[in-house]
């Protein structure tokens, strides 16, 4: 990354999701579920690109609102992990993966048709 690592607090990881459903209503993208950690980020989004440039998008919006908070500093990774779901169940399973899964729930959307 080139900086320490830091921890998101829950403000900032309800900035964090905030960004992530504003971009995904600005491009017209189906989020199905989000679960913004104190260390990453998991999201699940339904649409027609490549999940490399929904991450990436992600980063710059979530980096936008966090410097409208007043939080300068880089806080990304260069990259990060992404995949495609090709089928019902496979997107069935990274929902339960990304909301039950990963500890102590904390800054959290699940689409409601999943809920």
């Amino acid at each position: 990354m080139g900086y320490a690592p830091y921890t998101m607090e829950a403000a900032d990881r309800d900035t964090v999701l905030a960004a992530v459903t504003e971009v995904c209503a600005h491009r017209g993208w189906t989020l199905l579920a989000a679960h913004i950690r104190s260390t990453h980020v998991h999201a699940i989004v339904e649409a027609e690109t490549d999940p490399e440039e929904i991450m990436n998008t992600f980063k710059r919006y979530a980096s936008r609102n966090r410097n409208a908070h007043g939080i300068n500093r880089k806080r990304w990774s260069r990259h990060g992990s992404t995949r495609w779901l090709w089928n019902d169940q496979d997107v069935h399973d990274a929902i339960k993966y990304v909301i039950d899964s990963q500890g102590d729930t904390m800054a959290t959307y699940v689409h409601e048709a999943f809920r």
